[in-house]
């Protein structure tokens, strides 16, 4: 996409510090960081969500960021990843954040609310039943 600021990244058009790349994805530090070392991926074709994205390129992704994790010495991190608006997706071109959690006081805060009333089995059933 023409406007969109992951695929200029990727095409040289708009700077940034690259970490790694393959044929298939880009790996470049946050400019935003929530904590030091924190580091995006994305695919080098435009993807909103992450059931966009080719298999092939997945594989490429997770395995960057495992390679990140050793290279930088993280021992505790956070891998994010956000589909659509509502669930706080940003940029709508599918990326995945790796951000160092050095400290309780840096990188993500979380608040995880459960609804233990929810019937998962149904929604089990309904989803091996798509497969």
């Amino acid at each position: 996409m023409d406007s969109c600021i992951f695929c200029k990244i990727v095409r040289g058009e708009i700077p940034s510090e690259k970490i790694l790349e393959t044929d298939n994805a880009y790996a470049f530090m946050d400019i935003g960081p929530l904590s030091e070392g924190h580091c995006l991926f994305i695919p080098k074709t435009h993807a909103e969500r992450a059931h966009e994205v080719e298999d092939e390129v997945l594989s490429d992704i997770a395995i960057m960021m495992k390679r990140v994790a050793i290279a930088a010495g993280i021992k505790d991190y956070n891998i994010l990843q956000n589909n659509g608006e509502i669930a706080h997706q940003a940029v709508m071109h599918a990326h995945w954040h790796l951000i160092p959690k050095p400290s309780k006081e840096l990188g993500l805060e979380i608040s995880w609310n459960t609804k233990p009333s929810i019937d998962q089995s149904v929604i089990a059933e309904r989803i091996r039943k798509n497969l």
